[in-house]
């Protein structure tokens, strides 16, 4: 039997503390406690050399089910479409105008966080709708 392994998400960014704490609040996720040793991630990051500070930031799953989330400064900036992207389930089991009024109500919640909508892809006879957005850094992402 195949082992199961858990994963990690990495996002490249260029701020991100930023991008970190805005998935937190999209996802229901924390901010891990700083290292041992240190009251803070501040307090651990000024132990860093300069070049090294707010290179990185993590969330995760206060339950430790879901994947944790890394994000990692780079210098360029994102220049094409995501080839890989998360898909936040809020309308799961819903159909049609149910499905409509709840991927819209988390739109709403995720715009005043910053996230940017795109264009609504409506139920087809193969896919239900969703919603896809961007965050705010411009990665892609879809209201599923």
């Amino acid at each position: 039997m195949a082992t199961i392994r858990k994963v990690q998400v990495t996002f490249d960014c260029a701020d991100p503390e930023r991008v970190a704490r805005f998935w937190c609040e999209v996802l229901g996720y924390v901010v891990p406690p700083a290292p041992e040793g240190f009251d803070s991630w501040a307090d651990y990051e000024q132990t860093l050399p300069p070049d090294r500070q707010g290179a990185g930031f993590a969330c995760q799953d206060p339950t430790g089910v879901g994947p944790r989330l890394y994000f990692q400064r780079v210098p360029e900036g994102k220049v094409v479409k995501n080839r890989v992207h998360l898909d936040v389930r809020v309308g799961t089991g819903l159909v049609g105008e149910e499905r409509l009024a709840a991927l819209e109500a988390e739109a709403v919640r995720l715009i005043a966080l910053g996230a940017t909508r795109l264009e609504l892809l409506v139920a087809d006879e193969y896919n239900e709708s969703c919603q896809p957005m961007q965050d705010i850094e411009g990665n892609e992402f879809c209201i599923d």
